[in-house]
């Protein structure tokens, strides 16, 4: 497959690395000097990865869409005021996206875990809930679009949203801990990145999905890949 991935940055690269150990084309572009980038610029490709800076979402899958690309995966953060105008453009393209705060497959289950946990332990009034995250110092959005989807997720359960401390120091990839606090015990559930490669198999996983068979326009979510990934049948391993 020939991709294209929007942003020079860790996360553009660690999935450019990826794409290209698994036999496809990417192409890896950074900030456009005008603020938009060029139709051409798409020639060729068959999918755009997202991997900017929240501000540049809007104009870069405009762009993309003009440019003829079709198929996209965003791994970018911070751009929920644009949402719903991303979504129409690629409706009326008739263009797909799968959309998520944090592509790695280890993410997405541990946010079904974080609702049954919500679930229990919200049934129970003495255990409080809280969330705390570490990124490196770089990181611009506070808290973090996965911290922002923890805490969505919990809101079922939560009339009162659960206490959100964050942390920018160092080089950390991503670190979220949710944590329910009784008098007597605390019970906490962590998920620990140590590089960006899980995040780079899960947009590569997302952009087979795509590619399987025609996705209905407009914006989907992860957890639609992820659940075609756990319905298939596990292989036992042979000698």
């Amino acid at each position: 497959m020939d991709t294209i991935i929007l942003g020079d940055g860790g996360l553009g690269q660690a999935i450019a690395a990826a794409a290209r150990d698994t036999g496809w084309a990417a192409q890896v572009v950074g900030r456009p000097r005008g603020g938009r980038h060029e139709a051409n610029v798409f020639e060729g490709a068959e999918l755009a990865f997202e991997a900017s800076r929240g501000s540049a979402v809007l104009a870069n899958l405009e762009a993309a869409i003009e440019g003829g690309i079709r198929q996209f995966v965003v791994a970018t953060t911070a751009w929920d005021d644009d949402r719903p105008i991303v979504d129409r453009s690629l409706r009326e393209a008739g263009a797909a996206a799968v959309v998520a705060p944090n592509l790695s497959l280890g993410a997405a289950l541990f946010l079904r875990l974080i609702e049954r946990a919500s679930e229990l332990y919200g049934a129970v009034e003495t255990f409080e809930p809280y969330v705390l995250e570490w990124h490196r110092r770089s990181k611009r959005d506070r808290p973090s679009g996965t911290a922002r989807e923890i805490v969505r997720r919990m809101r079922p359960t939560y009339t009162t949203e659960p206490e959100v401390a964050v942390i920018r120091a160092g080089a950390s990839p991503g670190m979220h801990l949710v944590g329910f606090d009784a008098p007597g015990e605390t019970v906490e559930l962590r998920l620990t990145a140590r590089d960006r490669s899980a995040y780079a198999a899960g947009a590569l996983a997302a952009a087979d999905w795509l590619a399987a068979s025609p996705r209905t326009p407009g914006i989907h979510s992860f957890d639609e890949v992820v659940d075609e990934l756990l319905a298939r049948p596990v292989l036992a391993a042979t000698a």
